[in-house]
């Protein structure tokens, strides 16, 4: 018999509602040579508001792990959240897989948009595009938030086991970020949640896993592979925008000493704070907390002086 409901594809539906009666609209965007990026833009972008790029970490798509949070930024923010590549509607027949790339089609993508300068807050892998367009386009990021992406792990800290005390090889990393079986499902929960749900019906985590974890799959172990070969501090940039790190206390993705490791190599431009009772998904264990701190970080203590200066970061068109 032909399945005839998806609970993922209904709650994905919901979202795109959401994000749709918040003020935001679907758009894709041809980067050429076979590059093409979705993202969720405004309606209309309103020349006297700064612009927030939101940029999502691995999992489902974009709107999955920012719905909680963008009606509270509309009235503020000329807000954009990307698809990255492999994820969402975004993809590419170019061979590269780094952040760095990442990170250089998200600004072109912007461009495209006709935005030049934004605030920029990534999530996990989303975290580490946003470190990358920070170090890359200094004078388009305005202010970087980084929430539980450990940016200044290294190659060895996975290969020796020193840091990381669950996953203890990068193919292992893979089956879990992108999961093919039920029990892998229940495994990323339990690693990313101090608090895992008690409950999760194999029906309803293999729909999660038939809607969105079997397209792109190869191109998404790239992703991860790049992200751990040859990765060394030495090689890691310091950016200079001011930097807000938010971690949970509980973070068994990417283990606190990442984040106290990654304020170190920033030094005085980065504050952190760490969430207490909470693991890695920040934004689904502790949504309104979460917002307390980009709101502290990206609004109420933005400089009044140099709101002018970083104006709408529009070009006239």
């Amino acid at each position: 018999m032909a399945k005839c409901f998806s609970f993922t594809a209904t709650q994905d539906s919901c979202y795109r509602y959401s994000f749709t009666r918040a003020g935001l609209k679907s758009s894709t965007t041809d980067l050429g040579d076979g590059t093409i990026m979705h993202c969720w833009i405004p309606k209309k972008h309103n020349p006297s508001k700064r612009t927030l790029l939101l940029i999502h970490g691995f999992g489902a798509n974009a709107m999955w792990q920012f719905n909680g949070i963008i009606p509270q930024f509309m009235p503020k923010f000329n807000v954009y959240v990307p698809d990255l590549l492999f994820f969402g509607e975004s993809y590419t027949t170019r061979a590269e897989r780094s952040e760095s790339f990442q990170a250089q089609c998200v600004m072109s993508l912007m461009e495209a948009q006709n935005v030049t300068k934004m605030d920029v807050f990534g999530l996990s892998y989303g975290g580490f595009v946003a470190y990358s367009m920070a170090a890359q386009f200094r004078e388009r990021v305005w202010r970087v938030c980084l929430g539980g992406a450990g940016v200044c792990f290294e190659e060895k800290d996975i290969d020796e086991g020193g840091v990381f005390k669950v996953v203890t090889s990068i193919e292992e990393a893979a089956e879990v970020l992108i999961p093919q079986t039920p029990e892998k499902v229940r495994k990323l929960v339990k690693l990313s949640f101090h608090k895992p749900p008690p409950s999760m019906p194999s029906c309803f985590l293999q729909d999660f896993i038939e809607v969105m974890c079997t397209e792109f799959r190869q191109e998404k172990e790239e992703l991860i592979q790049t992200l751990h070969k040859n990765r060394k501090m030495s090689d890691l940039p310091k950016i200079t925008q001011p930097t807000l790190i938010i971690w949970g206390e509980h973070d068994q993705v990417f283990p606190l000493e990442l984040a106290h490791r990654l304020k170190r190599h920033i030094g005085d431009n980065a504050e952190l704070v760490v969430i207490k009772n909470v693991g890695h998904a920040l934004n689904v264990e502790r949504p309104k907390e979460l917002y307390k701190h980009l709101k502290s970080f990206f609004i109420d203590n933005h400089p009044s002086s140099k709101q002018a200066s970083h104006g709408n970061g529009r070009k006239a068109d």
